[in-house]
């Protein structure tokens, strides 16, 4: 399988998750045109499936270095499968709460608040479960912080908005929806990490799974779960009427092409992330992977114009969130260097 080496080269494809992980909900915003998000996170998932494979087949097949990705399988033992899922059913219900924050209250604050949250959480998740020898721990720590505090920001900015542009209550619904799945988003990582041997990708330990067939068990789980969690919630939605199967299987085929796409796109960032692990560090390819909120609130607040008509101050406080969260991701990438 391939295997990521240097670190400069692992910072580099963390670099690439936090695009894909920060842009995949522009599919999302192009779906809702004339797609409900409950329907268009089934196409989502099965976009994340089909791409898991294709990687698994290719990246995670070549080479003589680690196991191949059916040797992989034939050898997994149930516990470490067992992490998987559980980490894959723990991202699927934090990740539906984050499709309904964006369709409520637009990326620019979902991301920010909902998966900022998660990076900071799941950093120290990761510190204390998963840590990598020679990580500058206070460095990491003032990274996280600053983070933070961009958050503050840019929930400060989301109250500007006028009440024309956004109605309030379902604004500050949308804001408690990204908060929970921040919460709920902060542990899968760590879970994922239980069951993939991330720190010796060469000759992984017996039983445990490698980064390419973790990725496909991971989302085969959150495409079973989806039949329990996302069923639940087309039927008794966060807002709006109920929507239906029938409903899902009548839209066109560009409408779940864009979907997929959303999904390869954030599997994608994913599977980078899970190959950057044993190199970069878990805390640390995961915080960078979740400097996604930067991206996201540029696609939200420059091309979806998502504050158009918000009160004076706005820009400041979104300049603000910006560096904060630059200084905050350079302090990161520095920590485990």
């Amino acid at each position: 399988m391939y295997i990521v080496s240097s670190y400069t080269l692992a910072v580099i494809f963390c670099f690439v998750t936090m695009l894909c992980w920060g842009s995949w909900g522009n599919t999302q915003k192009l779906a809702a045109k004339s797609w409900r998000y409950e329907l268009f996170y089934w196409d989502y998932v099965i976009g994340m499936v089909i791409f898991s494979l294709l990687i698994a087949f290719t990246a995670g097949s070549i080479g003589t270095e680690g196991r191949s990705f059916i040797q992989d399988c034939a050898q997994a033992d149930m516990a470490s499968i067992g992490w998987v899922l559980l980490g894959a059913v723990i991202f699927n219900i934090s990740n539906i709460l984050l499709s309904a924050s964006i369709s409520i209250a637009g990326m620019s604050v979902a991301f920010p608040v909902g998966v900022g949250l998660a990076l900071v959480v799941g950093v120290l998740n990761n510190l204390i479960f998963h840590p990598k020898e020679g990580d500058n721990i206070a460095l990491l720590l003032t990274g996280v912080a600053l983070v933070v505090v961009a958050i503050i920001c840019n929930g400060a900015a989301s109250g500007k908005v006028s009440n024309a542009q956004r109605d309030p209550s379902q604004n500050k619904k949308g804001i408690i929806l990204a908060v929970l799945a921040g919460l709920i988003m902060s542990f899968f990582s760590a879970l994922v990490y239980n069951g993939v041997d991330i720190n010796n990708f060469k000759s992984p330990q017996a039983g445990m799974l490698t980064p390419y067939t973790g990725m496909v068990i991971f989302t085969l789980g959150v495409f079973l779960s989806n039949f329990i969690i996302n069923t639940i919630v087309m039927k008794k939605p966060f807002v709006g009427s109920p929507v239906t199967y029938r409903e899902y299987f009548a839209g066109n085929a560009k409408t779940h092409l864009v979907g997929m796409l959303g999904g390869c796109i954030w599997c994608l960032g994913t599977a980078l992330n899970y190959i950057c692990a044993g190199t970069a560090g878990a805390a640390v390819s995961y915080a960078l992977g979740q400097g996604a909120p930067l991206v996201a609130a540029i696609w939200g607040v420059f091309i979806w114009k998502e504050f158009k008509g918000a009160q004076k101050g706005v820009y400041g406080l979104l300049a603000a969130m910006f560096v904060l969260f630059i200084a905050g991701l350079g302090l990161i990438i520095v920590s485990g260097n």
